[in-house]
């Protein structure tokens, strides 16, 4: 049988060994960041992990009451959503985000994201891979990925001298 001393000795072996291979502990305080504009029709965003080698990025997303999130389609990975305020639904599917849903979208769909009109919503959000988004034609007019975003979030900072939180970045 094990005692409390060796299973801390253990612990404190295990620490030591997985220390040397993993990455330092990040931290970032998304009440302290600003919201960014993520689109001209009332979406904002905080930024809160850029992954340059896996390509995903983790944002508090919030859009205001009734507004609309283009259509758009993920591509290269899911996301995955959880609704911390308000709701929204997509024009195209027959459910409804309300708080504390969780969302998974597959790679590939298409969908249009609506706000609730009284309510707005902000929701994290966790995007692997790109969001394409298109006009009525159905002809990409942008596309956002880690790089693109973690662009917008420097320029941003640049722009209203605000020093960019490295923390952010894996």
């Amino acid at each position: 049988m094990e005692t409390q001393a060796s299973t801390r000795t253990i612990d404190k072996k295990m620490n030591e060994f997985t220390e040397r291979f993993m990455l330092p502990d990040r931290v970032s305080h998304s009440p302290e960041m600003q919201w960014m504009p993520f689109s001209d029709d009332g979406c904002w965003f905080k930024p809160l992990r850029f992954d340059l080698t896996t390509g995903l990025w983790i944002m508090l997303f919030k859009v205001g009451k009734g507004a609309v999130l283009s259509r758009h389609r993920h591509t290269g990975g899911s996301v995955t959503g959880y609704v911390i305020e308000g709701k929204w639904h997509y024009l195209e599917k027959d459910w409804e985000a309300n708080e504390g849903t969780l969302i998974f979208e597959p790679p590939g769909d298409i969908h249009t994201l609506c706000a609730d009109p009284e309510l707005g919503m902000t929701t994290l959000f966790t995007v692997t891979g790109s969001i394409q988004f298109f006009d009525d034609n159905g002809s990409i007019t942008r596309e956002d990925d880690v790089f693109t975003m973690y662009k917008r979030y420097l320029y941003y900072c640049e722009e209203y001298g605000i020093e960019p939180n490295d923390n952010l970045i894996f």
